[in-house]
């Protein structure tokens, strides 16, 4: 589904002008118009629930297709493993030895955080306060307990049961938000329990397109039905704080809204797709960074610091000197977006596409097995 791979391509260019922008920069004092550009990146930190949604649709649509065949747990947790475990591993190979380079003067390792990281804690390091010193893995640790959990349930349940497992999740979690929020608790936090609704949304469509949303027609409606209700939840719900999360409206609800838009966003992408107009959603530039998305969300954290780390050979302080020069913010932006993009094409090219190849060799059923199957 090459269309999906332009849906990835969208995910990552949001998270990547976001954190080269907004994330540090929304209240810079720049002129009107390079102002309203970087609080347009704002929002960009919304393509990791994207991925979310994405990453629910599409495992959920493996996990069902290969339910009843052999080794279904060994074939799944190895092509996972194989996908996930090089590029990731490497990259905290490479965090761990970043305070001895002299190269990144702005991050700083701890061997606690680099610990928990390897065994997929990175969303709760502050439940054993060790601070979250490399943000971005938090998804990744996320993504992963879904893999761990998610098998089970669908090797063991009917597609009904699977579903109304989905929609409990989708209900729960903006009730866990709730009452994380009404205790005081941070219920913002990237913890698992309160986050793993969009990836159960995008589980729940994995498991209705192969049923009762089968029909072109019929995903069509739901679609422009669920990005309607998402969009509407959120202009709804602008009085009420929705938008900066900081009420108790924003807390509970506004996850639930983007993953709602999200999954009528991704429906759409598969009805286009395959349709006349496929060409809306097939594009080959977004489709290439879909393709090396996976590396470069790992690593395009890293390629900023590297570019600060640059700047400062020239500028004495370069992040106050970007504040006050979109010139040079820009120049910031340029400079490690493509450090990053090389570094993740390289890294998909000559290294995780090694592991790829090994996906189905392990799995190549021999004569006797294709005899028996016949």
């Amino acid at each position: 589904m090459p269309e999906l791979d332009s849906l990835r391509g969208v995910a990552i260019l949001l998270v990547l002008f976001f954190h080269g922008f907004g994330f540090q920069f929304a209240a810079a004092k720049l002129p009107r118009m390079a102002h309203l550009f970087v609080l347009a990146t704002m929002p960009g930190w919304v393509g990791v629930n994207l991925f979310f949604v994405l990453s629910g649709f599409l495992i959920t649509g493996i996990l069902l297709d290969s339910k009843h065949q052999p080794q279904y747990y060994r074939r799944f947790y190895t092509r996972r493993a194989l996908r996930i475990l090089p590029a990731y591993y490497a990259l905290l190979f490479i965090l761990s030895v970043v305070p001895l380079t002299g190269l990144f003067e702005h991050r700083q390792m701890s061997w606690q955080f680099i610990s928990l990281s390897c065994i997929y804690l990175s969303n709760v390091t502050g439940l054993f306060g060790v601070p979250a010193q490399y943000g971005t893995l938090w998804s990744l640790a996320v993504e992963e307990h879904f893999y761990l959990l998610w098998p089970t349930v669908v090797r063991s349940l009917s597609r009904r049961a699977i579903s109304y497992s989905a929609i409990a999740i989708v209900v729960v979690c903006p009730m866990l938000r709730a009452i994380a929020y009404k205790l005081g608790f941070q219920y913002g936090a990237g913890y698992t329990w309160l986050v793993a609704d969009g990836l159960a949304i995008g589980s729940l469509l994995g498991v209705l397109s192969r049923s009762w949303l089968a029909d072109r027609s019929r995903m069509k409606q739901v679609s422009i039905a669920c990005m309607t209700a998402g969009a509407t939840l959120i202009v709804i719900g602008v009085p009420f704080g929705i938008l900066l999360g900081r009420t108790f409206v924003g807390a509970v609800f506004r996850l639930t809204a983007l993953n709602i838009f999200f999954a009528g966003c991704l429906g759409a992408t598969l009805v286009l797709g395959t349709g006349t107009f496929k060409w809306i959603v097939r594009r080959p530039t977004l489709q290439f960074f879909g393709k090396i998305s996976y590396g470069l969300y790992l690593i395009h954290m890293l390629a900023f610091d590297f570019t600060d780390h640059l700047l400062a050979q020239y500028v004495p302080d370069p992040l106050a000197a970007v504040r006050v020069s979109f010139d040079l913010m820009c120049l910031r932006f340029g400079i490690a977006a493509a450090i990053a993009i090389g570094v993740a094409t390289l890294s998909r090219k000559y290294f995780e596409e090694q592991f790829l190849r090994l996906k189905e060799k392990p799995f190549a059923p021999d004569a006797r097995a294709l005899r028996a199957a016949a």
